[in-house]
């Protein structure tokens, strides 16, 4: 609930606040941050959970099987978003930033906005599957043999 959580907090709350609020590229040097944040516990969240999910599907908790592969999708997101398109973007930024401009004003805009697509569905896809995780889990516990 924590990952799934600050997953959905940041994303859909916070960052439009700040981009509501702020100049743009404060914005989302303050969004870049806190999504590498979230893409971190996300991660650690994660491991930890396919750990304890295989441990209790072993045990003869059956019904962890599945969700096993509800984690394991949200764990590729985060690896996909934050670990293989952000790093991209941010070079990008960086950049637009040392040519003195906005990135959203300089030569690599559209890149970056294909890249920002694209790391926004892969950020849909996993809080979509949190969401989905969260409502079994609470329909899977306690643990009962399967």
């Amino acid at each position: 609930m924590l990952w799934v959580g600050s997953q959905l907090t940041v994303g859909y709350v916070v960052a439009p606040v700040l981009f509501a609020s702020l100049e743009r590229t404060t914005a989302g040097s303050i969004a870049a941050r806190l999504f590498h944040i979230v893409g971190w516990g996300g991660l650690a969240c994660g491991v930890l959970m396919l750990v304890l999910s295989n441990v209790l599907a072993r045990s003869g908790a059956g019904q962890y099987r599945r969700l096993r592969w509800l984690v394991l999708g949200m764990v590729l997101c985060v690896l996909i978003g934050y670990f293989a398109l952000q790093p991209s973007m941010n070079a990008l930024r960086m950049q637009a930033m040392n040519a003195g401009m906005d990135i959203a004003a300089s030569p690599y805009a559209s890149h970056f906005g294909m890249l920002h697509g694209v790391s926004s569905v892969f950020y849909l896809i996993g809080s979509s599957l949190g969401i989905a995780l969260v409502w079994l889990l609470s329909t899977a516990w306690p643990p009962r043999a399967a």
